[in-house]
This record gives structure tokens, sequence and C-alpha cells, in this order.
């Protein structure tokens, strides 16, 4: 592996910069829409009066960026040439989200809308280029593509998380069709996203990893009768749109199935090792935006007649943070370079170190930061409140860090087989 990061990715870098100075801050800047990110920007994402759900306001503001950077060739980089995209790799991505993150807020990069010039959301479009029949790619690509509709996955449930395999949605056959019941939570997306991926239990038992069907199901605005979204959950950022949702003899056809009958939960590996990596690479770089504006301000404050930063109760807890980014980047680096050599699932146990580690160490800097900036940093009229609120989130999603530390534990003592990195 080159250590040094090839020079067309480094190229692109300057050339999204360039983009982002000349497209993306002006639009920031128009008929005040810096409210959604300034001290004011939770009260005007939401619209409190609907459920604490995104408002149009702030979803307009996005999809008008998300045009701009499609435009522009941007939106679709992770993706196929053949579908607009420029083939990124695994690094590609890992380098681009953290450069993006360590931008700070703005509508550049949004983590907790997972809004992104250049797109984090394509995972479900890749999805369906890689699993779906070429009926589904067809009838549901074009929206995926532009940014015009987004696709839902419902994996979790009210009484089931990590256990994906004791899922107790199921779905039978009837001819041609299947009748689905069961329940879907954290189901992101399922108010607002035109279908919605369902994992449910055509065979087997529970536990088992073979039986567990994804089908694609009609969904908003108008949602397959017997799907109904009972409530927007609210979280620790708003606004929401993590669903509970309710599946009542929700009836589908047998085309409607992705990947295959009983292959559901190799679809749900892909994306989530991808997803995975992404989300450290995310944290890496807002982790290192709050230590970069930590000794920016420490630089600047002048208490007492001398600058924090001359003192060892400043720097010193900035220090052994830097030192576990650079350690983070290494692995991050190395971790995406070896899946595109080996394939999307390898490195399992190297993603779920990457992905709970980085999570952890972005809730340390952001906290760091709000105390080096004392009673501003407690504000909103700095981010960091903002960026602790939402990759604390990350620690969950995803897998929880448990469940992380659990998979290198299982490559670590043999529980789990391993085959150069390769998940079981």
């Amino acid at each position: 592996m080159d250590l040094e990061l090839p020079k067309k990715l480094t190229d692109y870098l300057a050339e999204l910069d360039a983009f982002i100075e000349r497209e993306i801050k002006p639009l920031e800047q128009e008929n005040d829409n810096i409210r959604f990110f300034d001290h004011r920007r939770e009260n005007s994402r939401t619209d409190w009066a609907n459920g604490g759900t995104h408002s149009k306001e702030w979803r307009a503001l996005l999809a008008k960026a998300t045009r701009r950077a499609d435009a522009a060739g941007h939106y679709r980089y992770a993706l196929p040439k053949a579908y607009g995209g420029k083939d990124g790799s695994n690094l590609d991505m890992a380098v681009i989200r953290e450069h993006l993150n360590a931008k700070g807020l703005g509508l550049h990069n949004d983590a907790a809308s997972e809004h992104a010039i250049v797109s984090t959301q394509l995972l479900t479009a890749q999805l369906l280029i890689e699993f779906g029949s070429e009926a589904q790619k067809k009838k549901l690509l074009p929206p995926l593509l532009d940014g015009t509709g987004a696709m839902a996955m419902g994996i979790t449930e009210l009484n089931h998380g990590s256990d994906a395999t004791h899922m107790e949605t199921v779905a039978r056959r009837e001819g041609e069709h299947w009748i689905i019941n069961g329940n879907k939570t954290w189901n992101s997306g399922a108010n607002w996203c035109g279908t919605n991926m369902v994992f449910a239990r055509t065979s087997g038992k529970a536990g088992d990893a073979k039986g567990i069907t994804a089908f694609l199901v009609p969904c908003f605005p108008n949602p397959a009768p017997g799907m109904v979204v009972e409530e927007v959950l609210w979280t620790l950022v708003m606004p929401s749109d993590h669903c509970t949702v309710s599946l009542t003899n929700v009836k589908v056809h047998n085309d409607d199935i992705i990947g295959g009958e009983g292959n559901g939960l190799a679809i749900a590996q892909r994306f989530f090792n991808e997803n995975r990596i992404r989300q450290a690479a995310a944290s890496l770089g807002a982790a290192q935006y709050c230590v970069n504006e930590s000794v920016k301000y420490a630089m600047q404050r002048k208490p007492f007649g001398k600058p924090l930063a001359s003192n060892q109760g400043i720097q010193f807890p900035l220090v052994e943070l830097q030192t576990q980014l650079e350690m983070v980047r290494a692995l991050l680096y190395r971790t995406a370079w070896l899946m595109d050599k080996h394939g999307a699932k390898s490195q399992t146990d190297k993603v779920s170190m990457l992905n709970f580690w980085a999570n952890r160490l972005c809730g340390e800097a952001s906290d760091r930061a709000i105390q080096v900036h004392g009673g501003l940093g407690y504000s909103r009229h700095k981010p960091f409140e903002h960026i602790y609120r939402h990759h604390r989130r990350y620690r969950i999603t995803e897998g929880t860090e448990e469940i992380q530390m659990r998979r290198v534990a299982g490559y670590m003592f043999g529980f789990m087989k391993s085959d150069k990195g390769v998940e079981a």
C-alpha cells in the first residue's frame, strides 16, 4: 500500500472545495438559509406541529443542494460510471467523508440528515444495482440516482435490534404474492421515502441466517395497504424521521423480492459493512474539526493575560486526542484500501474496530471542545453540542459498539471464521 493518498484523490478534494465555495456557500447564505446551521438550526429544521419531522423548507434546501451537486458530477461519485458515478472506491469515500465532516456544519455536508454533496445515501442505490432485477432497477433507480427519491430499510423491530436473525416479522406465500405481518422500528425515512426495503422471515427458524427475505414495499406517498407509520421517534437530534411501522397483511408480489428468497441478510450485511466504515470516517472528520477549532480558540483566548494554549491542562488532552485521531486515520485508510482489494465484505474485524472507536472518539473530542470553549462551547452558538448529540447515535446504529467489539472478539478468539478478513 502506498501510504500517500493518490494524487487523483487529493486533486478531487480540491475540486470539491472549489465547488463548495462557488455553488454551495452562496446558497447557504441565501434567504437566511444559514438559520439551518447556526444556533437556530434545530427549530428551523423541525416541523414541531407535524410530529417533529423535517420541515418542508429544510428538505427543499437539501434537495436544491443535491441538484447542484448532481449537475456538477459529484453526487453519484461512489456509483459505477454506467450510472453516472465515478467508480468511487472505499478509500475514496472514506477520505471524502472525513474531509467533508472536518469542514464543520454546513450545506456541503450535514451528517444529522445524512446529506452530503458526495452522497452517502446512495448505498441503497448500490444495493439495487447489485441485487435488483432489471424491472426493479428500471422502476426505482432513476429517483434514487438524481436524489429526488430515497429508499428506507426496515430491519430493526420493537423486540429485536442487534439480533436480526430472530426477527418476528414474517411473510407467507399466497400464489404469486406474499403477505407480510409484523413491525419495524428505527425504520428511518418510512414517512417520506418512496420505497421501504422490508426484511421478513419466509422460512427457517429464529436464529437462522438463511430464510430472511427482503421485499420492496411501496411507501410514501402511497404506501401499500396495511403498512402504517405509527410513530416518529423523537431523539437527541431533531428533526426526526425514525419511524415505528406496523405491517398488517401487507400484500406484495413475488417480483418485489430483491436478492432472492431467503437471502435478505446478505443484502443487509453488504449495506452494513460499507456504512460502518463511512460512519467511522464521518466521526473521524468531525472529531478533527473539534480538535482544530479548540486549538484555534486556545491560541486566541487570553484569560489572565496569556493564551489558553500556554496551559498544559489545555494542551495535553488535545494532544492525546490528536494522537488517537492519527492512529484511527491510519487504520481507516488501510482498511478501506484492503476492502477495495479483497471485497466490500472483507476486513470485517477492522471495520468494527474503526466503527466503535472512531464514534466514541468523536464524542470525546466534541466534549473536550465544549470544555475548551467554556460557556460558549456549551451554547448552541458553537456546533459542538450538535456534533456530540448526532455522533452519539453512531455508537448504536448499524450495530452497537458492544456488537462491534463482539465481532472483533469473534475473530480474535476463533469463534468466527476468518479468510484473510473475509466475513463468514
